[in-house]
């Protein structure tokens, strides 16, 4: 929840507002020239623009100090993961201003999923109408997911993803993302490049399934080796997919495909369409919603689009579910 000042001062119409752009971001860096124009009179109280750790940290810290109610975020889903990650070590939940996440990144999961449409700039401008008149914002509101190890630093964000998922977005750091595409074009090649991949079984090692135990609820180990698995604090992913079925009342949803799965090309349209109850674990199936899991692994991992790394030398990778965070909905 944020402070019930700063969404009091939405309310009526006297919010002081802060923006931070990423200009590198892909949409961003397309789109600068009218996204600027808009902001050239926009009503903010302090503009920032960072690209990289050390400048998002000194933007938040600025943004912070000048007491705002609304952080208005025009990035892509890897710098809001940054964002969230400095905001939660730096102050409590209840000090911070509403959010809203403007998709200005090469992918913009959590700003679609949060009903974010458009252009950067026509955003801006459907923020800077709203705030000239006296309707009420839509707020919502969403989990994040904290990640933690020991020896390395939490890392806070919406959507965690292992195997298949990960080799996917380790390629998309080539030739794809160097050719400068963007949006749900850049994430359709990732994915149809992923499954060609294990199709073809070419370079085995590069789209190689991911072994893991998970820790379940007794105290014991589950053993397994999947072709993928996700975990999400979204209700929905790119391209309109919702690749779970699980029905336990809690923020995170968990959906993992077993490497010996049955039945995969008719399997793939209920698994992304939100139809998966029609899959079973005995072909290989799995999916549920959580507040917390453990996983013991040696590879890699993605949170929001970023690689890293998880070993068990360091233990059991911890992903827990903190407090909703207000978004700002336009």
């Amino acid at each position: 929840m944020a402070n019930p000042a700063s969404i009091s001062h939405l309310e009526s119409g006297s919010a002081r507002i802060g923006i931070l752009m990423n200009p590198l971001g892909g949409q961003a860096r397309k789109r600068e020239t009218a996204i600027r124009q808009i902001l050239s009179d926009f009503p903010v109280t302090i503009m920032c623009e960072a690209s990289d750790a050390p400048e998002f940290k000194v933007a938040i810290n600025d943004l912070m100090q000048a007491d705002i109610d609304l952080l208005v975020i025009i990035a892509g889903d890897g710098t809001i993961q940054a964002i969230l990650s400095l905001l939660f070590a730096c102050y409590p939940l209840a000090k911070w201003p509403v959010l809203l996440t403007i998709p200005g990144g090469t992918t913009n999961m959590t700003s679609l999923d949060l009903g974010i449409k458009g252009k950067p700039e026509q955003v801006l401008q459907r923020l800077k109408n709203n705030l000239s008149l006296s309707s009420s914002p839509l707020f919502a509101k969403r989990a994040v997911l904290c990640i933690e190890q020991t020896g390395v630093n939490k890392i806070y964000g919406m959507f965690f993803g292992i195997g298949l998922v990960a080799r996917g977005v380790k390629f998309s750091r080539s030739s794809v993302k160097k050719i400068g595409i963007t949006g749900s074009i850049f994430t359709v090649l990732i994915m149809f490049r992923s499954l060609l991949g294990m199709i073809l079984g070419r370079n085995k090692q590069q789209w190689a399934p991911v072994n893991l135990s998970t820790s379940q609820t007794n105290g014991t180990m589950q053993h397994g080796t999947y072709l993928f698995g996700l975990i999400s604090a979204l209700d929905c992913l790119l391209l309109g997919i919702r690749p779970y079925w699980g029905k336990e009342q809690a923020p995170l949803h968990v959906t993992m495909v077993d490497q010996k799965r049955k039945h995969l090309w008719r399997s793939l349209w209920p698994l992304l369409s939100g139809r998966g109850h029609k899959l079973k674990p005995q072909h290989g199936y799995y999916s549920y919603n959580t507040k917390s899991l453990e996983f013991l692994m040696d590879d890699e991992y993605i949170i929001d689009g970023e690689l890293y790394q998880a070993t068990t030398a360091n233990g059991p990778l911890r992903i827990t579910a903190t407090d909703p965070v207000t978004f700002l909905v336009v």
